[in-house]
Formats: structure tokens, sequence, C-alpha cells
């Protein structure tokens, strides 16, 4: 089995790698983002057509916390929807049947009911910081079911909650919330303050999985009987969310980053700041009845993910 991984060095493809390199089954296809531009359409043709992969995993994105998003919404959209136009038709183009394509929560509406299940895709009004990066997310996903009503395809779409751990990005800017409050945490208990000021007002609501849930998740979808699959699905509301199936405060979460890395001061919150969405909670019902359900906890996978940055520290403190 010949499998295209588009996106290898991101958390998540890293993290899909490590699970496909341990089961020593597959002939695993990788690309740099500098041996290849997935928003080229050509160079993803040729790629393509050269390589005949026998499936294919998009984890390739450009993705950021409510900062980035909303200092760059026409990279976010644009790139975001030339990778999956470019990947997905060219896949199909090369003749292979079957992909899977990872997306995001935000593609649901502010205000969908929680917890969000797949039925309110395109029910609402999205999160304004990220609607662009949600457009797109959203259009793979009917990229995907569109191939698969008009060429019998086999393209499937999976929707994580917010992931975290081993790869993550740390930029003290362009970073999502728990990579962000583990570096803010471990500075300042290096710099021996006596207070963290977290970002909005810690009332927000988020759920959190370990990227190697996710990755588990994935594969486990990847793998089943297009029966099994369609069972549960319907052509034009296909994709299943990705979660936990719980979800913390962001103060809870920096109470907990806190412990973790051993900081005793005080935690403050800047209500001037933007909370994103009051509530981000997955329906996970979907893949339970499918058979599939995360097993890392949140604090022993943010003990793990901090042990990850700790060994890494010095090439963050570079970036």
């Amino acid at each position: 089995m010949k499998i295209y991984v588009a996106g290898h060095r991101g958390m998540v493809g890293g993290a899909i790698m490590r699970a496909l390199i341990s089961s020593g089954e597959h002939q695993l296809i990788t690309r740099t983002s500098a041996e290849l531009d997935l928003t080229d359409q050509v160079a993803v043709r040729d790629f393509m057509q050269a390589e005949k992969p026998d499936q294919v995993i998009l984890a390739a994105a450009k993705v950021g916390g409510i900062i980035a998003n909303n200092t760059y919404p026409a990279q976010f959209i644009y790139e975001n929807l030339m990778i999956e136009c470019n990947v997905i038709h060219q896949a199909y183009a090369a003749g292979v049947q079957k992909l899977l394509q990872l997306g995001s929560s935000c593609i649901y509406p502010r205000e969908a009911p929680q917890p969000m299940a797949e039925e309110a895709l395109l029910t609402g009004v999205l999160e304004p910081t990220n609607e662009p990066y949600a457009i797109a997310k959203i259009a793979g996903i009917k990229l995907c079911e569109s191939y698969n009503r008009q060429y019998g395809t086999d393209y499937r779409s999976v929707m994580p909650t917010n992931l975290y751990g081993p790869g993550d990005n740390f930029h003290p800017e362009n970073s999502h919330v728990l990579p962000a409050l583990i570096r803010r945490f471990h500075a300042a208990v290096q710099d021996g303050l006596d207070e963290v000021v977290i970002w909005g007002s810690g009332k927000p609501m988020r759920e959190f999985l370990h990227v190697d849930d996710m990755a588990a998740a994935s594969l486990f979808v990847m793998g089943l009987e297009t029966a099994d699959y369609a069972r549960e699905t319907e052509p034009m509301l296909s994709h299943i969310n990705v979660g936990s199936g719980t979800d913390v405060t962001i103060r809870e979460l920096a109470e907990t980053v806190a412990r973790v890395t051993g900081f005793q001061g005080r935690l403050s919150f800047d209500a001037s700041k933007p909370d994103g969405a009051p509530r981000k909670l997955m329906d996970v019902s979907r893949l339970a009845r499918m058979g599939w359900a995360a097993s890392i906890g949140l604090e022993a996978g943010i003990k793990e993910t901090y042990a990850w940055f700790l060994a890494q520290d010095g090439d963050l403190r570079a970036k």
C-alpha cells in the first residue's frame, strides 16, 4: 500500500507518520513544502501522476491561533483552499480511490448547540475571528463529498477538536492557546515572575485532544470498511467529529498548565482581549458508535507535551 501523507512535518501529520511507521505495513510517500508546493496545481499534478499513491492523507494546512487568523485572513483562506483543491482533484485524476481529509472544529457556527453534532454544519454564522479558515475547511468537506457523488471515490473527512502534543507550534504570536500557555508559564517560572496575564476572560470552554489520539482516530476512520462508514454517515453529511468528549474553561486549562510547569504565582485575565467562541465541544457519538474513543487524559497529555517542549527548548527560544 502506497500512502502519501501531505503535511508529514506538521504536528498531526507527524503523529500519523509515527503511527503508520509503527505498523510497518506501508510504503510511505512524503514531500516537504520546499520539495512540493501544494498550492501549485501543476506541481501537485506532476507529483500525483508520477507517484500514483493508493491512498492519500491530507494533513497539510495553514494553521494558527486567533492572532494569526485575524492578521492573515487572505492567506488562511487562499492557501487552504488551494491545498485542498489541488490535492483532492489531482488525487482523483491519478486514480486514488481512498483519501482522508483533516479539517477543524471551527467549521461549526459560533452559536451551534453544544455539544456540536455533525448536523450543525452550515446552520448558522461562523465565529468571525477564524471565518476564512473555517470556510476553506468546509469547502474541503464538500469537495470530498462532491467527488464521491460524481466519481464514486471514497474520500472521507475527519474534524478534530483543538489538538496539542509533541510537534506543536509554540511561537509566541502564532500558536494556539495550549502551547501558548505552556510557553508563557515556562518563561514565568524561568524568570521568577509572580503573575501571568492570560488573554480573555478565562470563561470560554474548550475541548482538547492529544495528537496521538487524533492520529489513531484518523487511521481508524481510514480503515473502516465502506459499509461501516456509510452506515453512520450520509452522502452530503459525511464528515466525522473527533474529540475527547469533555471540555474545560480556559481558566481551568491555565491552572492545569501552571501545575504541570511548576508555576506558583497569580493568574490574571485580560478581558479586553478577544475570547473567541464561548464554547466548542464536539459531539463524538458518531465516532463512538463506530468503535473509537480517546484514551489520553488532558493533564497526562500536557505533561508529555511539556516534556517534549523542554527537550526542544533551545530551538524554540530561537524562534
